[in-house]
């Protein structure tokens, strides 16, 4: 794991393991971004089709990973109960409706 920051010996077996996730997560949707330009650089059909499969099944080990990370981390199973599944701008989901946020003053709020 030559991607650590600080010594291995210092980082516990979780803090390794959730490491190995985050580097996997990483390379999965890499190789969707790679896919994704070869998809739209091929020009036989069926080597399309074959690609966008590939790209799809890495999207699946994605998925798990982000499903095994959000398992063992109540923080970020918070982060993606708020923002996942929502619509509307999503720097505005986190206030609760997807609208824009309210300052509170007028409306007859008490």
């Amino acid at each position: 794991m030559s991607s650590l920051h600080e010594s291995r010996e210092s980082l516990s077996a979780e803090v390794l393991d959730r490491h190995r996730a985050i580097e996997s997560l990483r390379e999965e949707l890499e190789a969707v971004d790679w896919y994704d330009q070869r998809i739209e650089a091929a020009a036989d059909e069926d080597l399309r089709r074959i690609l966008a499969h590939n790209r799809d099944e890495e999207l699946e080990h994605a998925a798990m990973l982000v499903e095994w990370l959000r398992r063992r981390s109540e923080t970020f199973d918070a982060e993606l109960r708020t923002y996942l599944y929502t619509s509307g701008p999503i720097v505005e989901v986190e206030e609760g409706d997807g609208g824009p946020p309210s300052l509170g003053i007028g409306g007859g709020e008490s």
